[in-house]
């Protein structure tokens, strides 16, 4: 009914930028929150930054200062703008939107993710 579909990483050098996109298509009355999340080989996946439906953006420490999310409602995508990338923010990259679907005559709020995107950084 929903996907997300990722798109922007790859291999880019120590102090690169990259920027990562995410769409949703399928049935969708509205969308709340959207974020994106890595997770590194062997460890959990982490929140890297959310941003809400007014716009308020939060940030891992992390990447705080190197990072920008924004979104374009219009287009159902959320975007995540990193500068001056580490070899630590090697991960594959995860986008998560809370989104509103009707169901019959029901409105359902659901939490989908996704597939992935890897992002490696070379020292």
């Amino acid at each position: 009914q929903v996907q997300l579909v990722e798109s922007g990483g790859g291999l880019v050098q120590a102090g690169g930028s990259l920027r990562l996109s995410c769409t949703a298509s399928g049935s969708i009355v509205s969308i709340n929150a959207m974020g994106w999340y890595r997770q590194a080989p062997g460890k959990q996946r982490e929140l890297v930054a959310t941003i809400t439906s007014g716009s308020s953006t939060n940030y891992a420490d992390s990447v705080k200062g190197r990072s920008t999310i924004s979104r374009d409602n219009a287009k159902n995508t959320v975007y995540l703008e990193m500068n001056a990338l580490k070899p630590e923010d090697t991960a594959i990259y995860y986008c998560n939107m809370r989104i509103v679907i009707r169901q019959y005559i029901k409105y359902m709020t659901s939490d989908y993710w996704g597939q992935g995107t890897q992002v490696t950084v070379s020292s």
